[in-house]
């Protein structure tokens, strides 16, 4: 019934099995991998025909989180995994993005890459799994395909060495997290997060990584012979002659007008007055013409070569005349205006533009409660500092609806939240939820660096006491025969048709977060360490120009920013602080408009906006865990009078006291409700602890406080003057007690 083949392999420390032939043989190719108690299974889905009317590859890829592979049931209302998680969507990219490029040219069948998360063991995270049984599994579909492909982890053990695919609690604890995805002979795609390290060191851990997809590599091609895959036999189409004669020679003059340093708005009034040239052309032969019937049958002919030679054009005046689109040399950065503090009532807000690309974040400080909860595979389970990037339609003068944060905007979100995740201040010191929304308000290249920078800048507004500014930079790639140039701070035109998007962010010791798209067959790791050492240039130049207008966190927080004073409790007071079903602390919040938060190891954080409800709600807070203090005036409630004995006086929830009847005033009290009612506020200080334990308080002594109405050590309570006087006050007080137990009990 099973034809089942398998392999094994070992990447880093760890044992990896995969086998074929069992499940899933409907579709083009599936493969099962196991490493150890992580199983995931992964497939690949072709159509048999192309799609038509597309100028793109149909490429779909889905890693599909499932909680019953960590043995839990989702936390959504109807208890069913919904919309993927961040976490999903990452990993999805991570595949999709050195996949696409390795696939013909002119293929336009769909193919769909599944990953299904059957089991998963928190010491195997399954991405770079998934991404090596992706390797396997697009070999044995013989799809038309320039692989195969391999992906690993690198991350740093405890004496700075590197190791392949970590564990979940080594990957934590690295300064260093990059995977690493390329083929036999060429990088492919890199994306990492770290603390500050050393640009070189990074450039190390990228080419260890390759020499572990090499193995890999060669078991994939074993893998392959063994099942005897066939690969699909594909050529790409050839373009039509003429179609190509007519765009080069009547588009030229305009397309390399719009290459002498013009704005984005000048290069499109060029490129489309070229259009409106080549269209005339094509018109002047007829409708009947072989040329308007291929364009007919290919709708998407005419575009294509456009693109073609607008980057044949492009190419080659850089590589000729080392001289960009836009009149910058190779190394150059764009101009750039940065501006801090713009808003009056955001917490924190930064404005960074270079060249045509503008980028407003807003930094929003709040308790730890608004931290994002997280329902995924791994340890996580909240979020506390958080990046949203969002990029409108009309950030680029196009009219269309918004429909949410898709892949890219998840991706380019994600890759600005790990860079600035090394400057964050520890929690222990500045324990905020911390929100930043990067607005793309103008984009000509470079986005998600350029939020990168603008979130620094916010985020120093915002008076949050990062370690350092963070900037960003993005690379690109001309590469023709055996040269290759880098280019510092590409522009949308440079992304658009050169071969290579490589995004650098960090400070001036090191990297923080990196991120390489490719659109070739693989660059060499001559080319990527020319390129990281390069983008230093560039960061270190951008760093600059953010010191210049803000360089450091400003002193305090803006006016309306909540404000923190923390105080600790001893783990057995907790519940005291909480209260019967959270009476006490509910009581504080209520009673001084502050939050109160209690983590369980003691730790109490409270956050406040009005001057002088954070020091109450403190002083509520130690109340509630050691008691009232000797001597100190409090302000509490009338709760219940005692006639003939005194009055209950709550200080707050569950902490109260006995003001006797001779302490409610300076002179003889006869009727206590003549003096007070219950609800009445009144201020009161601490004597002491009587002999029955019980809280003892006064009014009278608030203003006039004397040591003789206290209690001794003894618990026996201090006399005030001497001979008759005396003795009829305590007979009086020995009265007035006992009368106080009688009711009482």
């Amino acid at each position: 019934m099973f034809n089942v083949k398998e392999i094994e392999l070992k990447v880093g420390d760890k044992d990896v099995s995969i086998s074929t032939g069992k499940l899933a043989k409907q579709t083009s190719a599936a493969v099962e991998v196991r490493c150890g108690d992580t199983v995931l299974l992964v497939t690949v889905t072709a159509s048999d025909e192309p799609r038509e009317g597309i100028d793109f590859f149909p490429l779909m890829v889905d890693f599909e989180e499932k909680l019953y592979s960590v043995g839990r049931i989702p936390g959504s209302y109807n208890r069913r995994e919904g919309r993927a998680s961040d976490k999903a969507v990452l990993t999805s990219r991570l595949i999709d993005r050195p996949v696409r490029p390795l696939f013909k040219e002119g293929y336009r069948n769909d193919v769909h890459i599944s990953i299904l998360t059957l089991s998963v063991d928190e010491n195997v995270p399954p991405d770079t799994i998934a991404m090596l049984g992706a390797g396997f599994a697009l070999e044995l579909a013989g799809l038309p395909y320039d692989g195969p492909f391999g992906a690993v982890r690198v991350a740093l053990d405890e004496n700075g060495e590197f190791i392949i695919n970590p564990s979940e609690e080594e990957q934590i604890a690295s300064d260093l997290d990059i995977v690493v995805a390329g083929t036999a002979d060429s990088i492919m795609m890199v994306e990492a997060g770290a603390q500050f390290v050393d640009d070189m060191k990074v450039v190390d851990a990228i080419a260890f990584g390759h020499e572990a997809i090499k193995q890999q590599i060669i078991k994939i091609e074993e893998f392959a012979k063994l099942v005897g895959v066939e690969h699909l036999d594909f050529s790409s189409p050839e373009p039509n002659a003429q179609l190509v004669e007519i765009i080069e020679s009547t588009t030229r003059e305009d397309l390399e007008a719009s290459m002498v340093d013009a704005t984005k708005a000048k290069r499109r009034e060029f490129v489309s007055a070229a259009k409106e040239k080549a269209k005339a052309k094509i018109d002047e032969l007829g409708e009947e013409s072989e040329l308007a019937t291929y364009l007919a049958e290919n709708p998407n002919a005419f575009s294509e070569q456009m693109k073609k030679f607008e980057k044949k054009l492009l190419r080659k005046k850089i590589k000729e005349t080392k001289v960009r689109a836009d009149g910058r040399d190779p190394t150059q950065v764009r101009p750039i205006t940065v501006e801090a503090g713009r808003l009056p009532r955001v917490h924190g807000d930064g404005l960074f533009t270079r060249g045509d690309t503008q980028v407003m974040s807003i930094a929003s400080l709040a308790t730890e409660r608004m931290s994002r909860g997280l329902d995924g595979l791994d340890s996580e389970t909240e979020k506390y500092y958080m990046h949203n990037y969002n990029f409108p339609a009309w950030s680029v003068g196009e009219v269309r609806p918004n429909r949410g944060p898709g892949r890219r905007e998840i991706g380019h979100g994600a890759l600005g939240e790990r860079a600035i995740m090394a400057a964050l201040p520890d929690r222990a010191g500045f324990a905020y939820a911390i929100r930043v929304v990067s607005e793309i308000l103008e984009s000509a290249g470079s986005t998600s660096m350029g939020a990168t920078c603008a979130s620094s800048l916010a985020l120093f507004d915002a008076g949050v006491p990062m370690k350092s500014a963070v900037a960003g930079v993005a690379m690109g790639l001309i590469q023709e025969g055996d040269e290759t140039i880098v280019l510092t701070d590409i522009h949308e035109l440079e992304d658009f048709l050169g071969d290579m998007d490589f995004k650098v962010a960090g400070n001036e010791e090191g990297i923080s977060a990196l991120q390489m798209d490719i659109k070739i067959k693989g660059i060499s790791m001559e080319t990527i360490r020319k390129a990281i050492a390069q983008a230093k240039d560039g960061r270190l130049h951008i760093l600059g120009k953010m010191n210049e207008v803000i360089s450091e966190p400003r002193a305090t927080l803006k006016g309306n920013a909540p404000r923190i004073i923390s105080t600790t409790v001893p783990q057995d007071k907790i519940g005291a602080v909480i209260g019967p079903g959270g009476k006490n602390i509910k009581w504080i919040i209520e009673e001084t408009g502050a939050e109160v938060n209690i983590d369980d190891d003691g730790v109490v954080n409270i956050y406040f906006t009005e001057d002088g409800a954070g020091e109450l709600a403190k002083e509520y807070v130690e109340i509630s865990a050691y008691g009232l203090k000797n001597g100190e005036v409090y302000e509490g409630e009338v709760a219940k009078i005692l006639e003939g004995v005194g009055v209950i006086v709550e200080m707050i929830a569950g902490t109260s006291g006995l003001v006797h009847i001779s302490q409610i005033a300076q002179e003889r009290v006869e009727d206590i409700e003549k003096h007070l009612s219950i609800g009445d506020t009144v201020k009161v200080r601490v004597l002491g602890t009587d002999p029955r334990g019980r809280t003892s308080l006064s009014i009278k002594e608030v203003d006039n406080p004397s040591p003789e109405g206290t209690y001794d050590e003894n618990g026996k309570k201090k006399s005030a003057g001497g001979g008759r006087d005396r003795r009829d006050n305590n007979r009086r007080d020995n009265r007035r007690d006992k009368k106080e137990e009688a009711t009482t009990a």
